[in-house]
């Protein structure tokens, strides 16, 4: 589904929400008839609450992890993935791939977002279902939505991030230096490009081009990602900014990384089963800050996007974001 989101500077504006529909279910006993019809005749029953996550992706992506789709679907939730708006199916011809000035300015393609999915929901199982929504992002999609999650209380059973881009590399300090030297550029030329060294080596470890074993959009996921312009990382570390004061998220947080990083100019086959983009030992310090119940998950031979590792890591991470559901979303207790 498209969503409208007006106009800016390049021209119409749209972010795109995807929907995942799962195999029917297999029809009713007989046994199953009976109680409706029983439940029916006692007089009207409270429709039950429906889980829903929203998906988010990071920089220089886009939604295709469909196992994650599936993988809600087993357990009644019903699932979504948010493109943003300059991302993935939300690109058009003439934009500046990923460019915003301010990450709050996300805030029109969530609530776009969890409307949309609502009135999916209410569509097909009536119009006074509740919906309890959850937001479930990657990476810098992870800043994007603790930042909201943190300026909208009450509106998320549960807020789940897959190494979530909390800092800069490096510390605060460097983050303070880059930003105040960044500053006059993002003013004046906000859409100028940095001379940063295009790197493919994260690309490397996912495509199956490569050494990985995924399909990836050359366009939507390019080998050496996209331009970095002024703008947009000034508005990334105004973010960082927010999250090292400390955010108050008030619902249950799941924080899920690669257990360590291999990160450098030149490749290395760590790279392989490690994150190579950002420091998780720092990611996890700030990971702290984000609300009073926070979960730290850590995984040996993780990705960046942990969703992407090898099968028998992926495993792992489906285990325990199923156990945090059962004990957070679900409330069936750990188990």
């Amino acid at each position: 589904m498209t969503l409208d989101l007006g106009e800016d500077d390049e021209g119409p504006v749209a972010a795109t929400l995807v929907s995942y529909t799962p195999e029917p279910p297999p029809a009713p006993t007989l046994a199953a008839k009976v109680r409706e019809r029983i439940a029916r005749m006692r007089g009207p029953v409270e429709p039950a609450p429906v889980h829903a996550v929203v998906y988010i992706h990071g920089w220089a992506d886009y939604f295709f992890q469909t196992e994650l789709a599936a993988f809600w679907a087993e357990r009644g939730v019903a699932f979504y993935a948010l493109d943003l708006r300059k991302y993935g199916r939300s690109l058009r011809p003439g934009q500046s791939e990923g460019f915003i000035t301010d990450l709050s300015e996300y805030d029109a393609d969530i609530e776009s977002a969890l409307a949309a999915a609502t009135e999916d929901i209410r569509s097909s199982r009536g119009a006074g279902t509740p919906v309890r929504m959850s937001l479930m992002a990657h990476s810098t999609g992870g800043l994007v939505a603790s930042l909201w999650a943190h300026r909208n209380p009450g509106r998320l059973e549960t807020l789940i991030l897959n190494s979530p881009w909390l800092e800069l590399r490096g510390s605060s300090l460097a983050r303070n230096a880059a930003a105040g030297l960044l500053e006059p550029l993002a003013r004046t030329r906000p859409k100028a490009r940095l001379k940063i060294p295009e790197l493919d080596y994260y690309w490397r470890s996912l495509s199956n081009e490569a050494d990985g074993e995924w399909e990836l959009d050359p366009v939507w996921k390019p080998p050496g990602s996209w331009p970095i312009r002024a703008g947009w990382i000034s508005a990334v570390l105004a973010g960082h900014a927010q999250v090292a004061k400390g955010l108050s998220i008030d619902c249950p947080v799941l924080v899920m990384t690669s257990a360590r990083s291999t990160i450098g100019t030149t490749w290395n086959e760590s790279m392989m089963t490690s994150d190579s983009v950002l420091d998780v030992s720092l990611m996890v310090q700030r990971a702290l800050q984000l609300g009073p119940v926070v979960t730290v998950l850590r995984f040996d031979g993780a990705l960046h996007d942990i969703l992407l590792s090898a099968k028998p890591v992926r495993r792992l991470v489906y285990r325990g974001m199923d156990r945090w559901t059962r004990a957070y979303l679900l409330g069936a207790g750990p188990g």
